[in-house]
């Protein structure tokens, strides 16, 4: 009995240092506040991966030509180019094509199924937001849309190039594989790209700006048209 407390002490002391460590990392490029679980746990697994603080961006706001902005998850500037992360969390069973406008979520065996908007299609937009915002350089840019949550691609296709839907715990093989397959690139001026980004990771504390954004997608989707 004795020693069973001295091991649950010592596997909650292993996790309360793990704890403090990994938000001891996160601090370096983000807040607790800031994004969803999930989004920080990546942010932490990117920095884990080796990827310098200073080049991982998160729960940016990047502002568009009309004014308006475009919200992404996470971006990375690494030597074969820019990595735009996309982040979901879901359960049951994941149905979707390239080419949809909405995906499929099945639950309960086929009992309840839910559709959401394509995740391909939505951090494209992302990555078309932010190449105009860095016009001038010319670099490779890789969409990556991860899940996370108890779910399992039944049926996912016509994924374009560029493209990668991955499940949490497989990232790591994902980005090996993008740096193994490409090679390093040179950027015309980092120094921009970063001010940039770092500009888009700030406006996320804008309470104005985050207010701002909801309100124009409620009204791109016609929400406030909408009465019950």
């Amino acid at each position: 009995m004795e020693y069973l407390i001295i091991l649950l002490v010592l596997i909650v002391t292993l996790k309360i240092v793990w704890i403090i460590r990994d938000y001891r990392l996160l601090k370096k490029v983000t807040k607790l506040s800031r994004g969803t679980r999930t989004e920080r746990n990546l942010v932490v697994k990117l920095l884990k991966y080796g990827f310098p603080s200073t080049h991982i961006y998160h729960d940016l706001y990047l502002k568009k030509l009309n004014g308006q902005y475009s919200q992404i998850d996470l971006v990375a500037v690494t030597s074969v180019g820019i990595l735009v992360f996309e982040v979901k969390e879901y359960s049951g069973w994941i149905f979707g094509s390239g080419y949809q406008s909405h995906w499929t979520q099945i639950l309960a065996y086929g009992k309840s199924k839910y559709r959401f908007y394509n995740p391909i299609k939505q951090n494209n937009s992302h990555l078309y937001d932010l190449k105009k915002a860095l016009q001038h350089e010319h670099v490779p840019y890789y969409s990556i849309v991860v899940f996370y949550g108890d779910c399992e691609f039944k049926e996912i296709n016509y994924v374009p190039d560029g493209t990668f839907i991955v499940k949490s715990e497989r990232i790591g093989k994902v980005i090996q594989n993008i740096f193994n397959q490409n090679d390093p690139i040179q950027y015309h001026n980092e120094k921009y790209i970063f001010d940039i980004l770092n500009e888009a990771a700030l406006n996320g504390d804008n309470k104005q700006i985050k207010i701002k954004h909801i309100e124009n997608i409620n009204v791109m989707l016609g929400r406030n048209r909408i009465f019950d």
